[in-house]
């Protein structure tokens, strides 16, 4: 008959057992991918990237394990970007920055280009989107494995703009983007390149009247408190990858990888769930605050604005430009 000393002595020793066989399996990893991203904990690329280490790790059967890090914890995109063609990280959410590798990577963020999120879908998962992939791995040495849909970028103001002929004059915020300095210019207003963190203060003080971003950001940045109306300009549609570096992915064998463009599938539903779920929550939020919310006339918008953009683009965009056209 076993005692109570014998007893607690084989427990312990159980114990101890499936604590060193964890910590065995936590060590027997093949493969470990570092995934940096800039968004914060509660975002949903977050979540769509902690969906993806779940899904590696179960289906890999603990051979790859994936470390996802987020709110720049690897440095800003670039760094992230530079990083991984060092092979010093794996993976990162990256979009339009890949331009500076591969041109064509700038239709990611071209205003008006796309009329409606099924348009963007065809051209991403067409031959449009195969030539931009293909463009940066040559280039970058990243494999694009998922992409995300962002939000629309909007207009906030404190009086309603409907038309391009409502913008004249209005001092609005915009990226240090040429290209879009470009367009608000041909639009009619007269746009400001500002740092993100100095728009706030100077819609508070009326150095600026206006400014454009998707509603994450108005919702995140209180941009409620100073500004009264959304305008659905929805002027730039866009898209964004989840990027692996080319010479982690095929150091891995064929059923390796195949588990992570599986995974990497999979984050890609998981995630547009997400979003589709967290752009009605940001519309209800900021009405909730305030905001009026106001229809644009986005066709005379964009007519007005497509000089401008295609000056912009070098040949082979203008190409891509038209081939999205014609979706």
């Amino acid at each position: 008959m076993l005692t109570t000393t014998t007893l607690k002595h084989l427990l312990a020793g159980a114990a101890l057992g499936a604590t060193l066989l964890g910590s065995h399996a936590a060590m027997a990893a093949d493969y470990t991918l570092k995934f940096g991203h800039l968004a914060n904990e509660q975002n949903i690329w977050n979540q769509a990237a902690l969906k993806f280490k779940e899904l590696v790790e179960a289906n890999s059967d603990g051979r790859i394990e994936v470390q996802v890090f987020p709110n720049e914890q690897l440095g800003s995109e670039m760094d992230v970007i530079n990083s991984i063609q060092l092979g010093t990280a794996d993976m990162t959410i990256t979009g339009e920055s890949l331009q500076n590798w591969a041109p064509k990577a700038a239709m990611m963020a071209v205003p008006y280009l796309f009329r409606d999120a099924d348009q963007m879908r065809k051209a991403v998962e067409g031959d449009v989107g195969k030539q931009i992939e293909a463009q940066i791995t040559e280039r970058t040495g990243l494999v694009p494995i998922a992409w995300f849909e962002r939000g629309p970028r909007e207009l906030t103001s404190n009086r309603p703009i409907k038309t391009p002929d409502d913008l004249d004059g209005l001092r609005i915020r915009v990226p240090n983007v040429p290209l879009f300095v470009d367009t608000w210019e041909a639009l009619g207003a007269r746009p400001t390149p500002m740092a993100f963190s100095e728009v706030f203060t100077s819609l508070q003080q009326n150095t600026i009247e206006a400014q454009e971003n998707p509603l994450s950001l108005i919702e995140s940045a209180s941009f409620n408190e100073v500004q009264q109306y959304v305008d659905m300009t929805d002027h730039v549609r866009s898209w964004i990858y989840v990027v692996i570096g080319k010479q982690k992915l095929e150091s891995m064998p064929d059923d390796l990888q195949s588990v992570v463009r599986d995974a990497a599938s999979e984050m890609q539903s998981y995630e547009e769930k997400l979003f589709v779920e967290d752009q009605k929550r940001l519309e209800q939020a900021l009405k909730d605050k305030g905001m009026e919310f106001v229809e644009v006339d986005q066709a005379a918008f964009a007519k007005k604005a497509e000089p401008a953009v295609l000056d912009a683009l070098n040949d082979d965009q203008k190409a891509l430009y038209k081939a999205i056209q014609d979706l």
